[in-house]
């Protein structure tokens, strides 16, 4: 049996387009959703969901492109926009009974989660960031040789074709980089996991760069767009990241603040891959952020 969230049942549910979301939904109470990041599926909250389904209703899909959710075919860069992925989200909770709730993302799920607060104001009641910045801060940031952390966006970046061939031809060995170099160890990331991680992303290659590539030009150009009509995130927002700021020479609480003007920043001595190293952190993070 694959690995899966221990008492959260599984559903698969139609999204934008008629793209079917795989959702992992448990517990009771005020909803919250949360969205995993790179190269993760739903299963990296598998701890953190199950502290909160004590007292929230916990929605966990893989994000379009992901996990066992549909991969749909990058025909044109609409198709991997966080706006388009962002209205999966808001389509799956709707669907589930919830059309106002709490959204925490991590890495590219936080991408998507930015997105469904500056598109969906309504439905996002709280909203957390987790370990990255907006699209647009992300590339503004990146100068000279420390932009080499970063290396894969740039590959991702490329037309189709070159980087996906590259990618598929060693999967594992690239997609396995990231979880080591990111502090992945199998104390917080059990082998069963991680090859549960790398097979989701080994036949995946093709949507997950389109996920990237979406990031240097359609979503890039909805954060700017964003950006000089002066829009921000309008509800309670906090993030919660560690220290990759002051190797790159930038403040995370700063350019986060200017997206969101009620804006809640906490530093954590952590890897990457927080929500499994430190659950109850997280947790905590996510239920302080959702009773503000």
């Amino acid at each position: 049996m694959p690995p899966s969230i221990p008492n959260f049942r599984y559903e698969r549910i139609p999204a934008r387009d008629g793209v079917v979301i795989n959702a992992a939904v448990g517990g009771s109470g005020a909803p919250v959703v949360l969205l995993h990041g790179f190269p993760q599926t739903h299963l990296m909250w598998r701890h953190v969901a199950a502290d909160l389904a004590a007292t929230n209703t916990v929605i966990v899909p893989d994000l379009r492109g992901y996990g066992d959710s549909d991969r749909p075919d990058a025909t044109t860069p609409d198709v991997y926009s966080k706006r388009t992925m962002a209205s999966d989200i808001v389509e799956i909770a709707s669907a589930l009974g919830h059309d106002r709730f709490s959204l925490v993302g991590h890495d590219r799920g936080a991408l998507v989660a930015a997105r469904a607060g500056l598109d969906h104001p309504d439905a996002i009641s709280h909203l957390g960031i987790v370990d990255v910045l907006s699209t647009l801060d992300m590339w503004d940031v990146l100068h000279g040789v420390d932009a080499a952390v970063a290396w894969h966006l740039y590959l991702m970046a490329q037309p189709a074709g070159l980087p996906e061939r590259m990618i598929a031809a060693a999967a594992d060995e690239f997609f396995g980089s990231f979880l080591d170099a990111w502090g992945a160890d199998e104390s917080t990331m059990p082998t069963e996991i991680r090859d549960a991680y790398l097979e989701a992303s080994r036949v995946a290659v093709p949507s997950i760069v389109a996920d990237y590539r979406a990031s240097a030009g359609i979503d890039l150009d909805h954060d700017r767009a964003d950006r000089s009509l002066g829009r921000t995130l309008t509800m309670p927002v906090a993030s919660i990241a560690q220290d990759w700021g002051g190797q790159l020479g930038f403040d995370p609480e700063a350019l986060w603040r200017a997206w969101a003007p009620d804006f809640q920043f906490h530093p954590i001595a952590a890897g990457h891959f927080m929500a499994e190293s430190h659950p109850q952190e997280i947790a905590q993070f996510v239920r302080a952020l959702t009773t503000r």
